[in-house]
């Protein structure tokens, strides 16, 4: 059993660390926020892959909501407005 939570464990962090400059779409929705001071971006990216660690399934299915506004805006632009 330990096997299998040191696995969650691990795939959170590595989900954290690859997803950080993708965070925005994780939590306040597919817009894109202000870059943070370079002073605190490690800070930022200690946190984030933390946070990640622990809650990866739920940030997995709030990045497949964005994607799916993204795409849904997407074909709006695209199509004509009548």
């Amino acid at each position: 059993m330990n096997i299998y939570i040191c696995l969650f464990l691990l795939l959170g962090l590595v989900f954290g660390l690859s997803t950080f400059s993708y965070r925005h779409l994780f939590s306040e929705g597919p817009h894109q926020v202000d870059a943070a001071e370079a002073g605190a971006a490690w800070g930022a990216r200690v946190l984030w892959a933390m946070v990640c660690t622990f809650l990866w399934p739920i940030m997995v299915l709030t990045g497949l909501n964005s994607a799916r506004i993204l795409a849904k805006r997407k074909r709006q632009a695209v199509s004509p407005q009548h």
